[in-house]
């Protein structure tokens, strides 16, 4: 599975149920990484979205604890054991699977997941939803970096960390 959102310096990532930025290039990437996939989200980032309709020409999965949530045109499952029992009951391919938020998603899947897709906007905003900084946690390293890119007077770059692999055992000579 892999994670997919855009921080600002201090890895946040929306404040008062916003995203705390609108960068075209940053939406039309995710289009384009997320198109024909699996996108897995909460119940408050489903609220966010124009007219609380799912993304298109993806499969949501909203994550809710309430058991009357409905969403049409979108799946509803109860907890992360659900989500994953029905990800290897239909076969989904790990790899298809994006988890979009929101931040409590983030730290319960960031230990399942092997990719993070990162949109780094070189700017400290206000904020009370974070993503966990990976450049902090030993077992994730960045491991591309695009060109720095300008959107009105905001800079980003793409960036993806990988959880690192554990160190082989080294074999002894005889």
């Amino acid at each position: 599975m892999k994670l997919i959102a855009a921080v600002d310096k201090n890895w946040a990532i929306g404040f008062k149920g916003k995203l705390l930025a609108s960068i075209r290039a940053d939406q039309m990437n995710f289009k384009k990484l997320t198109l024909g996939k699996v996108v897995v989200l909460g119940r408050k980032t489903m609220d966010t979205f124009p007219g609380g309709r799912p993304l298109a020409q993806r499969r949501n999965i909203i994550l809710s604890r309430n058991p009357e949530y409905k969403v049409k045109d979108a799946e509803v499952v109860h907890s992360k054991e659900e989500l994953l029992e029905l990800i290897v009951k239909e076969k989904i391919n790990s790899d298809d699977v994006f988890i979009i938020g929101g931040e409590s998603l983030y730290k319960e899947f960031l230990p399942l997941c092997d990719t993070a897709i990162i949109t780094k906007i070189n700017y400290s905003y206000e904020a009370d939803a974070y993503f966990p900084n990976l450049d902090k946690d030993d077992e994730w390293e960045c491991v591309e970096e695009g060109e720095e890119q300008t959107c009105f007077d905001m800079e980003f770059i793409f960036t993806r960390y990988e959880r690192k692999k554990p160190a082989e055992p080294e074999e002894e000579e005889a």
